[in-house]
């Protein structure tokens, strides 16, 4: 679907995996406007990834296109390995275009952890990579991590389109954050569609286990002779540690009025459908008459969607920006977003502005 958009012309080449290619090639029409290059991927015995280009790349513009699965590392390897691969035989520029990039949500630093986004930028512009093209990132701040050009699409042109196909009442829709933290994005969507917002909040989150944090390790006692001898005492028990507490959040409770209205609960990416059943059974008890998910990247197994068709979620509206087989799902439609993506590529072989793609585009967005 997505490779049967990409017409390019015979100076720039598209390198992608079979097993890639076949999952979003099945819609592709008997004429094809651009060259794939064969690109053989097959595990070592070791368990390891080989990965090699069946043809030259010396002076051209490869794009590669690989995008997030539920086996990331396996799909950031294998980026990275075709990124140096390319820059090993002389391309003349390597961008790579990720829809779904791998580890996005991991971008800040919490408890003893680390911050693996920025991880994967270093490592994908040390392969070689001096462009990307990816689509809706959890956090815009993402692309200051990297140390080249980063062009993140949006989807939401599509998805709105998608609603207006459908027959939507604007005037009975109400946009809600399942967070708080989605607040904006959803504030976005309303302005555009012209209707109200509403926001989830409460217990029905996910705790931040902030009491479980370094910050609140309780002081060096005088027990402890190698560090704080019993005629010792640097005045601690004067310092006033505010904040050790653990968060106390209300029942889980709506903001904004959802009786008699479609409710349609807006996110970047949807990979636990728990959440999401919870706040469509906590709209549906609050008045909604219908509940619908609009997510860009879809990241589900068949559990997920059976979990979806079961649930009070009334319809699921996904992107194809990861490749999910929905047949038999009644309840799991998929965008195409293809276009955007194949645009994206040309004018970047070109040379031209890509401001015309994130035109009408709010910058909450």
């Amino acid at each position: 679907m997505l490779f049967s958009r990409l017409g390019l012309p015979p100076g720039a080449w598209v390198v992608s995996e079979k097993e890639v290619d076949k999952d979003y090639d099945s819609d592709s029409d008997e004429e094809t406007y651009f060259d794939v290059n064969s690109v053989c991927s097959k595990p070592a015995f070791n368990c390891e990834t080989k990965l090699q280009i069946g043809e030259s790349v010396r002076g051209k513009d490869v794009f590669i296109i690989q995008t997030g699965t539920n086996d990331p590392n396996n799909s950031i390897m294998e980026l990275l390995i075709m990124a140096y691969a390319s820059k090993t035989s002389c391309a003349n520029r390597i961008i790579a275009v990720v829809p779904y990039l791998p580890y996005s949500r991991q971008c800040k630093m919490k408890k003893r952890g680390a911050i693996p986004s920025k991880l994967i930028a270093n490592l994908m512009s040390k392969s070689g990579i001096s462009h990307l093209i990816t689509m809706d990132l959890h956090h815009k701040e993402i692309q200051g991590f990297f140390n080249c050009p980063v062009d993140n699409l949006r989807a939401s042109s599509f998805l709105i389109q998608y609603l207006k196909e459908c027959g939507t009442r604007f005037d009975r829709v109400v946009v809600v954050a399942r967070t708080p933290a989605q607040a904006r994005r959803a504030n976005a969507f309303a302005e555009r569609l012209r209707c109200n917002i509403a926001v989830i909040h409460g217990e029905g989150l996910q705790p931040e286990g902030d009491c479980n944090d370094g910050r609140s390790s309780p002081p060096i006692t005088s027990g402890n002779a190698a560090f704080s001898p019993p005629d010792f005492d640097v005045g601690l028990s004067y310092i006033p540690f505010l904040g050790l507490n653990a968060k106390f959040k209300p029942p889980m409770n709506i903001v904004g009025n959802v009786s008699n209205q479609m409710a349609i609960i807006v996110e970047d990416l949807i990979d636990d459908v728990h959440p999401f059943k919870q706040a469509a059974t906590l709209l549906k008890e609050n008045g909604a008459i219908s509940v619908k998910v609009m997510c860009t990247h879809g990241l589900l197994n068949h559990d997920d969607m059976m979990d979806v068709q079961q649930s009070n979620i009334d319809e699921l509206i996904i992107t194809n920006t990861i490749p999910n087989d929905v047949t038999g799902f009644t309840k799991i439609h998929q965008v195409d977003v293809s276009i955007l993506l194949s645009e994206a590529i040309r004018r970047i072989h070109y040379g031209e502005s890509m401001a015309y793609l994130f035109r009408n585009i709010p910058s909450d967005d």
